[in-house]
């Protein structure tokens, strides 16, 4: 690996995965989630749109020279999450599931580590998932897995990850919470108009925060001390309101503070947003949470760009680029033990 700013080394660590076996699965679907084929090329049919499905999405080559393009040094893939395909039945997802898995540690072992990855769960069997994150952590050693993130838009929901989340605790899992739907949960309807903004940007980030405040507002944290929880796209609109939450606490419940300091404990990664969101967002967690995001291949942005121009010292700069990322890497590889 280069080292130094100057060599442009950075670490990704929000990126897509769409290979591995789960493309054939989804090619024999005939609904969403579903391949489909069209007079320009095949279309992935997501649970909340749809998008052409090019060699990007599942020729991991074509990653890294993007990264070699870029001066990205290590990526982290995530299996698919926002397609939906954790959550369909139990005999479809987990033989899927299990195959992907096995694919990003073979990238892994095969790139000497500049590609790793967040696995997939089939979460209509909750104790299956968990044995699946077992398996992940002691005998794959992958860092972790990605889990939809409505199961945070409320402490019930939340709870029922439960066998998960003790699985996650006994391995000091991280766990990526990124948009996706619960078991059995219907897509809820685009937006009437401009469903790209209002529901791709402004809905999203607003139920990326709703994830943040189930986390530091309830015992989740407390009672998992050793899970590393990423929180995706610095935190949704945290960064612009938690001044708005002081103040309604001050005023509301004067007896207890908005626990602001508790954001601290979590990750956050900077995928798709630019250097004045990376301005407010280390002012608030500080850069040593922060980490470089791309949200490749769905953005083809240079993660780095955002970093360069934000108005932030050079350390800072650096912690974000790679270091903190670097941090907690190595802590989930010392922690993936038997």
């Amino acid at each position: 690996m280069t080292t130094g700013w100057q060599a442009g080394q950075c670490i990704d660590m929000h990126a897509h995965f769409y290979g591995g076996g789960i493309d054939a699965m989804l090619a024999r679907r005939t609904s969403r989630p579903c391949l489909r084929e069209t007079a320009d090329g095949p279309v992935m049919l997501a649970m909340n749109g749809e998008f052409p499905f090019t060699p990007h999405h599942y020729d991991h080559r074509i990653g890294l020279e993007t990264m070699t393009q870029q001066g990205v040094t290590r990526r982290m893939l995530t299996f698919p999450g926002a397609l939906c395909a954790d959550v369909l039945p139990i005999t479809e997802s987990l033989p899927a599931i299990r195959a992907f898995n096995d694919r990003l540690a073979t990238l892994r072992q095969d790139t000497g580590g500049r590609l790793t990855g967040l696995a997939g769960l089939p979460l209509a069997d909750m104790e299956q998932a968990a044995r699946e994150l077992l398996r992940v952590r002691r005998e794959l050693r992958l860092p972790g897995a990605i889990l939809p993130s409505n199961y945070f838009n409320s402490l019930r929901d939340a709870r029922l990850l439960q066998p998960v989340l003790v699985a996650a605790q006994q391995t000091g899992a991280l766990l990526m919470l990124h948009p996706g739907l619960m078991v059995g949960e219907e897509p809820a309807p685009l937006a009437a108009d401009h469903p790209q903004y209002r529901t791709s940007a402004v809905a999203l980030q607003a139920q990326a925060s709703q994830v943040v405040l189930t986390l530091i507002l309830s015992d989740i944290l407390d009672r998992f001390p050793d899970i590393a929880f990423q929180a995706i796209n610095l935190g949704g609109t945290i960064p612009f309101i938690f001044e708005r939450m002081e103040s309604i606490a001050r005023h509301r419940n004067a007896d207890r503070p908005f626990p602001t300091e508790r954001l601290r404990r979590l990750w956050f990664d900077s995928a798709s947003l630019g250097p004045r969101a990376l301005e407010a967002a280390v002012r608030l967690y500080g850069a040593d949470r922060i980490m470089a995001g791309s949200d490749f291949p769905i953005f083809g942005d240079n993660p780095l760009d955002a970093i360069r121009l934000a108005d932030s010292p050079r350390p800072n700069r650096e912690q974000i680029a790679w270091r903190t990322a670097e941090t907690l890497l190595d802590r989930q590889d010392a922690l993936a033990r038997p």
